[in-house]
Order: C-alpha cells, then structure tokens, then sequence
C-alpha cells in the first residue's frame, strides 16, 4: 500500500511543509533553505514519523526576522557611477 498526500483546497494553506515547499514559500532555493535552517536564520523542521516538515506559522515568523535591504546600503555600482 503506498502513501498518499492529502490535496488540500486551494483555499488552505497547508500548516506543515516538506523541505521543498518550506524554501519555495520564502522564496529561495532549496540549497541557501539549507544554509539558513543551519545558521539559524530559519527554524528548525518537525519530526512526524519519518519525514521532515517545517511549521508554515515558524517561518513567517522566522522571514519577519530576517533583515530588511535598506536605502542607505551602498551599492558598489553606484559608487563606480557617481
């Protein structure tokens, strides 16, 4: 017998995503979701039975956090044209 996924309404929005999800919901690629799970910048997954999944409420909460481009940040082209 294999598993299978619930597919959910349109309308709901999963509360718990697979790795894959977690990084497209925030925007970034699989690779650089690694990187910030392992620095910290995003949270850590939950454990149900064997699969990974991180909390959709965690990682707004996380992406809240994350730092802001400002105006004030120089950009190195700017500096090459003035």
């Amino acid at each position: 017998m294999t598993a299978s996924i619930l597919r959910l309404p349109p309308a709901i929005t999963p509360r718990g995503l697979r790795r894959e999800a977690a990084a497209g919901y925030i925007g970034v690629g699989v690779t650089l979701f690694d990187q910030m799970v392992s620095d910290g910048r995003m949270p850590q997954p939950k454990q149900v039975n064997s699969i990974r999944v991180w909390d959709r409420l965690a990682l707004d909460a996380a992406f809240e956090s994350l730092p802001s481009s400002s105006e004030s940040d120089t950009n190195e082209w700017d500096a090459l044209t003035a």
